[in-house]
């Protein structure tokens, strides 16, 4: 394969680009090598500037959970665009779309769209702390909630003590009511409670997404809940990238738990910027124009990404693809697992619904300690394999891969024999 345009793209965007990409991963710094760039996709492929075409894992981090430009979708969007783009006003498809999300969550009686996850994640917990009259917020190292200030936050030494600020920019004091909690060890967060009694709720991925897929252990968000709420605080479940993945709903549904407060995004915009949290009436009514938490957006609700997101959530009730979505993931983790056993690497393999993740390591991985112990040079290799023989991953060994219902029997195969031959060359390190 040639790489000859996006090379030249690459080093034309530094010009007036930071790293010539809008987002860090697209740099492939933790892979090496030249990012690519995108010209077009449909279906389950993507195909970049230099005509190569790639089976689609990472489907712009999971929203396109019925591939690329689906027909139904494309329909709903060019209808909308006759229309109008933005508004600054309500509209009819704002409602349409609230009712199918509530409608998916147990416990959800409102739902206010914003324009990112990162958004709806700052704003839930100030709506946490605004329902409660408390300042803190326990978050678990490893789970990714956005780029604001408060939640980028590293452990340091001890994961259930100190709070640093995770980058530059960010002063201590913006990380001050940031407490850290280690995934899967309820005693971590019990610790900061029997200490403070300022603390509002906890924040949690259900399925850890961005130190790889990482599952929680049986019952412990069962047990977080409870405890957290019989403390006085909330429980805020962060399911922007879980949301309509594993089920048409939440990962909480299937995980046996309930969320007093949702993050929603990627899937309920169909491939435009939308974000979304949800509550049941008591704690909703606190957020203006009914109460006094205030948040706002100029371009929340676009009329654009909620008929997508309409389109996409109707065509995927419709489809109701888990069933498949299941079989292909456990087809796939059975592929890379004995691939990886057949050429003597070490490799155990996460997953969950339509998200699966590689980590190369021989150890367990239930939090993000245990995920640091894979061997980020052999992803890297394995990473740019996949790539040369068309499969299209996310660059980064802590990234989940997402499926779609447009992958076909011949993609699987396509993608069985590129982990073959990656996983030769990782042998060969």
């Amino acid at each position: 394969m040639s790489y000859k345009n996006s090379k030249k793209l690459y080093k034309k965007g530094l010009k007036h680009l930071v790293g010539a990409v809008n987002s860090p991963v697209r740099a492939f710094a933790s892979v090496g090598g030249n990012p690519l760039f995108i010209k077009k996709a449909k279906g389950s492929k993507i195909t970049d500037v230099d005509g190569n075409s790639y089976v689609d894992y990472v489907l712009s981090y999971g929203p396109m959970i019925l591939g690329h430009r689906h027909k139904k979708v494309q329909k709903a969007i060019t209808k909308a665009l006759k229309n109008g783009y933005t508004f600054g006003a309500s509209t009819n498809n704002e409602i349409k779309l609230a009712k199918i999300v509530c409608n998916a969550f147990l416990g959800m009686d409102k739902v206010r769209f914003v324009n990112s996850g990162t958004e709806a994640v700052l704003s839930a917990i100030r709506l946490a702390r605004a329902f409660t009259g408390k300042n803190k917020i326990i978050k678990f190292a490893g789970c990714y909630h956005g780029h604001s200030d408060a939640l980028l936050v590293a452990a340091g030494s001890g994961l259930a003590t100190l709070s640093l600020p995770g980058s530059k920019g960010v002063p201590e004091g913006a990380v001050q009511n940031t407490l850290i909690a280690n995934y899967n060890d309820l005693e971590s967060v019990k610790a900061h409670f029997e200490k403070d009694d300022d603390i509002a709720g906890v924040i949690i991925e259900p399925i850890a997404g961005n130190m790889g897929v990482v599952l929680p252990k049986e019952n412990f968000l069962k047990e977080l809940k409870e405890y957290v709420n019989a403390k006085g605080g909330v429980l805020i479940v962060d399911e922007v990238m879980t949301g309509f993945r594993s089920t048409f709903g939440g990962a909480q549904e299937l995980l046996g738990v309930e969320a007093d407060i949702t993050c929603l995004g990627k899937v309920i915009g169909g491939g435009f910027p939308v974000g979304a949290y949800g509550a049941r009436n008591e704690i909703m009514k606190m957020v203006a124009p009914l109460g006094e938490m205030y948040q706002a957006g100029t371009l929340s609700g676009n009329p654009i990404a909620m008929a997508a997101g309409i389109a996409t959530l109707k065509e995927l009730k419709k489809q109701n693809p888990y069933k498949q979505f299941e079989e292909t993931a456990k087809i796939l983790e059975v592929i890379l697992t004995e691939t990886a056993k057949k050429y003597n690497i070490n490799l155990t393999v996460n997953r969950f619904g339509s998200m699966l993740n590689p980590f190369f390591t021989n150890t367990e991985v239930t939090n993000f300690k245990e995920a640091q112990q894979s061997d980020t040079k052999k992803f890297a290799v394995f990473f740019w394999e996949m790539i040369h023989n068309g499969i299209f991953l996310p660059p980064s060994q802590f990234e989940a891969w997402f499926l779609s219902s447009a992958l076909s029997e011949k993609d699987i195969k396509k993608t069985a024999e590129a982990i073959d031959k990656a996983m030769e060359t990782v042998a060969k390190m």
